[in-house]
């Protein structure tokens, strides 16, 4: 088998078990929370938020250790920008996100924040472990401020009881085990198979680590979101899925090149620089008419978004 198809399927195949792997951890890691008593708001607050992010992390963490941490950069700058542009934008363009009817001001203005202090760091780069422990005091302080904001709405509403994603009462001890190895197993081994697929292709084709990681990665890696995303427009739960994006935004941020960066340095290339970090922070903006002038998003807008989206990969790729 030619090596540039090799690569391609180590690339598919890594993202296939990244995402089985993901959502086995995550289901098993949450139902054993729940049985060993620990409280659904903050399995909500820890374990689902991680656990959703651990393909990311572990892809970042390999792409380090491999020596091409261009890829983990580009990674979580690609994948902000695909979360806003394409995760909404497609949802929006099927069926329309009535986004008017919820409130995720605060959530947002974080989001923002945390935008603003990655960037601000880039400048001063590489990511170093210092930098690593800015940004992880910036994920303590808004996982602080998330608990406190939830477990208020919850005193607040005692009698509503918590539903937490993955939970399932009837799963017994061997299931949960048992995905808890699945995912512990796959996850690794499908970010080494990614990392390894993905790098390949930058060489065959004259690519930067940083390009397949702002394209390539960044879309496969962001496919969860946007499965879950049009899973709730079509539920009508448009606040699941315009939180999913923040939050995984936030996360993208703070948590994985802020725990990458205590691994090894991330050196920030400059035409990540000059133009991808301010199409990501362009894209963060977009949002502001929705949140702020409670506008919905209209399947003409989903359809501008998916378009921006399209021609900025075609700009990075070019």
């Amino acid at each position: 088998m030619p090596r540039v198809i090799l690569d391609w399927v180590m690339v598919g195949g890594g993202l296939a078990l990244l995402l089985v792997g993901g959502d086995f951890l995550v289901k098993g890691a949450v139902n054993l929370s729940l049985r060993l008593g620990v409280p659904a708001l903050i399995v909500s607050l820890t374990i689902v938020a991680f656990g959703t992010s651990a393909p990311e992390l572990l892809i970042s963490i390999q792409a380090i250790l491999d020596g091409v941490a261009g890829l983990a950069l580009g990674n979580v700058v690609g994948s902000n920008t695909a979360n806003v542009l394409l995760v909404l934008g497609v949802p929006a363009l099927m069926t329309g996100l009535a986004t008017s009817g919820f409130d995720t001001r605060r959530s947002y203005v974080q989001m923002l924040a945390a935008t603003a202090l990655f960037i601000l760091l880039a400048f001063f780069g590489p990511f170093t472990w210092w930098h690593g422990l800015i940004l992880l005091a910036g994920l303590a302080a808004m996982l602080l401020w998330a608990y406190r904001a939830a477990a208020a709405a919850h005193r607040a509403a005692e009698d509503h009881e918590e539903e937490v994603e993955g939970a399932d009462p009837s799963l017994g001890w061997p299931k949960i085990l048992g995905a808890l190895a699945i995912g512990l197993v796959a996850l690794p081994i499908g970010a080494n198979l990614l990392v390894d697929g993905a790098s390949g292709i930058a060489r065959s084709f004259g690519f930067s680590d940083e390009v397949i990681g702002l394209t390539l990665v960044a879309l496969g890696t962001s496919l969860p979101e946007l499965a879950t995303t049009i899973s709730a427009a079509h539920r009508r739960q448009v606040d699941v899925a315009l939180g999913n994006v923040i939050g995984s935004n936030m996360f993208n941020l703070l948590a994985i090149i802020g725990v990458a960066s205590l691994v090894g340095p991330i050196p920030v290339d400059p035409q990540v620089l000059r133009s991808d970090l301010w199409v990501m922070a362009g894209a963060s903006l977009v949002l502001v008419p929705f949140v702020f002038g409670r506008r919905d998003m209209g399947r003409a807008t989903g359809g501008i978004l998916t378009a921006l989206y399209v021609l900025y990969v075609a700009f990075v790729l070019t």
